[in-house]
């Protein structure tokens, strides 16, 4: 049972969303430094996917075995582990000494990213109070999205141009994670009874009878949608260095930051829109800008492909809102944190699968026919999901 009465202090939901940006920002900080820790280490653009995808992995094992966990001990202590998981993830790349440590950041970092994903959502909800949920609906959306896109952003500036490009930018989210943990400390618990779990356990992301008719469409259009961002914050600084031969890393951080920009302006519009609209509208707007990232590589253009970036980002964030939104409108209080990780989960899955065989695939045929391999494949998907959703609408405002 959630307690209202902390929720109408928006100073509270505004710290929350600030800690969820901070704690999201660290999980991409490693994007545009993949091709230094590939020329240090010597790994295949396979390995870069493969440590990519340990992340995902983090982050699904977390939402299977803990999805629900803040629902029953309550906000403020999940979000306090996934910051200090976040910040041993930040302690790994500081002291990197090999692929080892690498894998077991990004381990670390996915573990935070589940952690923050079900409880940090929850919390920005349900600090707003109940007369200001389509506000902190964007809020929550767009600190995950905005702060996904921050973290490429500043190490690629980082990187760029000041000194210990793949040390600084940790010291710098570490800093983040210390002002994160004492606002997190702050913020008002809004689990009533915060009861210690009696065990971990995979049924805590049964979905509750109340969300299955909207479920199913829109954890699909988050799967495709996070395939795209999965492409961008995985293998988008091989592209732009190896295909279009830009090789500023400043300028690759900014590539994947675009993706992220566009995402948040595709949920600033889903209020407009409505959500009837927007996911379908969203799958669409995804599929031209899967066609633009595709153009892009034949044509050998970074104009293509930032444009490509928030075209394809507006899409997502157009269908990532919109199903967030029926999701959690939809659920009971006391199963709402279990039931956004699970939405999650399905969008984590395609953030990690597809950008693992783009990374297979590059090895017999090549970053750029990988690439047109999987815009293919999501286009399908998004189209197909977005033809469901125009005959069945979800049954929400």
């Amino acid at each position: 049972m959630i307690s209202r009465r902390d929720q109408g202090r928006h100073p509270g939901c505004a710290a929350a969303a600030a800690v969820f940006a901070i704690g999201m920002a660290g999980t991409t900080l490693p994007t545009p430094l993949y091709g230094l820790y590939r020329a240090e280490l010597a790994f295949s653009e396979l390995m870069v996917t493969v440590v990519f995808a340990a992340y995902a992995v983090g982050v699904i094992t977390v939402l299977l075995l803990a999805g629900n966990v803040s629902d029953e001990v309550g906000r403020r202590p999940v979000l306090l582990c996934a910051l200090g998981l976040s910040a041993a993830s930040a302690l790994c790349f500081v002291c990197e000494g090999g692929l080892p440590l690498l894998l077991l950041g990004r381990v670390l970092s996915g573990f935070a990213a589940g952690l923050f994903s079900g409880a940090a959502t929850a919390a920005v909800l349900e600090l707003a109070g109940p007369g200001h949920r389509a506000r902190a609906g964007f809020a929550a959306t767009a600190a995950n999205m905005g702060g996904l896109g921050c973290g490429p952003l500043l190490s690629g500036l980082l990187a760029q141009y000041a000194p210990w490009p793949l040390t600084l930018p940790f010291l710098v989210h570490l800093v983040l994670l210390g002002v994160a943990a004492v606002l997190t400390w702050r913020l008002a618990e809004t689990v009533a009874a915060p009861r210690r779990p009696r065990r971990l356990r995979p049924e805590g992301l049964r979905l509750p009878p109340e969300v299955r008719g909207v479920f199913a469409p829109s954890a699909v259009a988050a799967f495709a949608g996070f395939a795209l961002l999965g492409l961008f914050t995985a293998v988008a600084p091989s592209f732009v260095g190896e295909t279009l031969g830009v090789h500023n890393l400043a300028v690759s951080g900014a590539v994947v930051f675009t993706v992220f920009l566009g995402s948040t302006a595709g949920q600033a519009l889903t209020g407009r829109l409505g959500v009837r609209r927007a996911l379908p509208g969203g799958c669409l707007v995804l599929v031209a800008g899967l066609v633009l990232v595709a153009t892009s590589l034949v044509v050998q253009s970074l104009p293509v492909l930032v444009a490509g970036a928030v075209c394809g980002g507006i899409g997502q964030g157009l269908a990532f809102r919109a199903g967030l939104t029926s999701v959690s409108d939809a659920a009971p209080p006391e199963h709402r944190g279990g039931t956004i990780s699970a939405f999650f989960l399905a969008a984590y899955l395609g953030i990690s699968l597809p950008v693992v065989g783009v990374g297979a695939l590059s090895l017999s045929l090549g970053l750029r026919g990988a690439g047109l391999a999987f815009a293919g494949c999501v286009i399908a998907v998004a189209v197909c999901v977005g033809l469901y959703v125009l005959r069945r609408p979800p049954a929400v405002s």
